[in-house]
């Protein structure tokens, strides 16, 4: 065979070879644009699987895994879709929950519950259990508040309650435009009359956009899962309207000014941009657990029910009053005391007020002593300072039946006063404090002693108004 004709078996066999390797080629492409990788496919497949294999089994199975949760995870968990949110609220395992916490307070028949587990409506055992960790559907704390403070007149354990029912509050501010922010309060502080308590470490909403205030009670159920899910109830307390002329500057700092508006509720602002800085609420101890927990208790109505009339005195409603008056900031109580037997006559009526004199000038034993100076110590996050010559009153006036009459609860400002009169007993200045509201108004006299800077009350006067009188008495003075 010659040469050339080896050389063209080789070029045929190469090309022949190379067609073929093409060809293979283009059918391995086709191939895997018409027919994607098999482990892709069964990657798909395993991840929808997994979507829906708790949705794929029987709800009795569900039910039976759901039922080794502990009740903070139970509760949480309905938060993840429908069908959990509908098993999550079965009647026979938040029964068992209930049954083993209301075992742990009292020894509980559960035959006799038995019966009613799966007639009751869906959700029923869920918030029986709610309410009966919570404290709220037994009588025990309403016990503890029966113990009336023989000094201050006050239920003795309502911080101890307050703090058991895990009782807080918050603020809700609405702007022009009808947008909410709601605010968590960031600490209180209790003293034998009121609570004290704080909001300073948020972000306000511009204090000028801002047209309304609310405060409510909050009392959430001690569950094992994140605060902001634990189910708990509010209680509207009190809204008070920001944009009036009812509103009055207290005192100021170099950093900071405040602004009463009322309902006890004071507003912190910065000097430099008026911007709200902290927010401080008094409430008084009278009815604050009731009021924290149901909306419908009124802040400080004695019981509700005006006093039967007493035809046989004709000065009733006139005398048999007592009032304990206190001074305090947010560190020590600056001044306490307790005054009974206090009356007023016909004559002394005038301008709408019942004048109650508690202590005179004419009687020096009288004089009460201020422990410390009056001032009151403010925090924020980043800030803290005292404002000087600003303290919270806090006043309880019962009347003849030994019920509290008027409750107030609210910060004053101590001012110098004129020296219309002279006094050999103390060489100081005079200073005055005042507080007034719908229901009455407090005057209080103050002198100092020139030397040891300390404070004397040498005049006391609390007026009541003569319509809420006659409205509780039944008279028409």
């Amino acid at each position: 065979m010659s040469s050339q004709s080896v050389k063209t078996q080789k070029q045929d066999a190469e090309n022949h070879s190379i067609i073929k390797s093409k060809s293979m080629s283009s059918r391995q492409t086709k191939t895997a644009v018409r027919h994607p990788p098999v482990y892709r496919m069964a990657s798909k497949r395993g991840l929808k699987t997994c979507e829906n294999s708790l949705e794929r089994m029987p709800p009795e199975i569900i039910l039976k895994i759901l039922s080794y949760l502990d009740a903070g995870s139970l509760f949480c968990i309905s938060f993840v879709n429908k069908l959990f949110h509908e098993l999550s609220n079965s009647n026979s395992m938040w029964y068992q929950f209930y049954i083993r916490e209301h075992t742990k307070k009292k020894k509980a028949n559960q035959e006799d519950h038995m019966a009613g587990v799966q007639e009751r409506p869906k959700g029923y055992w869920r918030n029986t259990f709610f309410k009966e960790i919570a404290g709220l559907n037994v009588n025990k704390w309403r016990k503890k508040l029966k113990r009336i403070d023989p000094y201050s007149g006050l239920p003795h354990h309502t911080e101890e309650v307050l703090r058991s029912l895990c009782i807080t509050w918050e603020i809700t501010v609405t702007d022009g435009r009808g947008r909410r922010s709601t605010f968590e309060q960031s600490h209180a502080s209790f003293s034998s009359t009121a609570v004290f308590v704080f909001w300073g470490a948020v972000s306000w909403p511009p204090f000028n956009q801002l047209t309304s205030l609310e405060l409510r009670g909050v009392s959430r159920v001690p569950l094992d899962c994140p605060a902001p899910y634990r189910p708990g109830w509010k209680s509207d307390m009190s809204k008070i309207k920001l944009q009036g002329e009812h509103s009055e500057l207290c005192v100021a700092d170099k950093i900071v000014k405040m602004l009463y508006v009322g309902q006890g509720v004071t507003l912190g602002f910065w000097q430099d941009q008026c911007g709200i800085a902290f927010v401080i609420v008094n409430l008084h101890n009278h009815r604050l657990v009731e009021r924290s927990l149901h909306a419908s208790v009124s802040p400080c109505t004695a019981t509700g029910v005006s006093a039967l009339f007493d035809d046989v005195d004709p000065e009733y409603g006139l005398h048999g009053y007592s009032a304990y008056i206190e001074l305090h900031n947010t560190v020590r109580v600056i001044m306490s005391d307790r005054f009974s037997q206090l009356f007023c006559r016909r004559d002394q009526i005038s301008n709408g007020y019942l004048p109650l004199e508690v202590i005179s000038e004419n009687n020096r034993s009288l004089n009460t002593q201020l422990v410390g100076d009056v001032s009151l110590p403010w925090r924020t996050e980043a800030l803290h300072g005292t404002i000087k010559d600003c303290c919270m009153i806090n006043l309880t006036v019962w009347d003849e039946a030994k019920q509290p009459f008027w409750c107030v609860s609210a910060p004053v400002v101590m001012t110098k006063a004129n020296q219309d009169t002279v006094s050999y007993d103390f060489g100081g200045e005079r200073f005055s404090i005042l507080y007034q509201d719908s229901e009455g108004r407090v005057e209080m006299r103050l002198k100092q002693m020139e030397y040891k800077e300390q404070y004397f009350v040498v005049n006391l006067v609390i007026y009541i108004s003569v319509a809420k009188v006659n409205k509780h008495f039944g008279r028409d003075y």
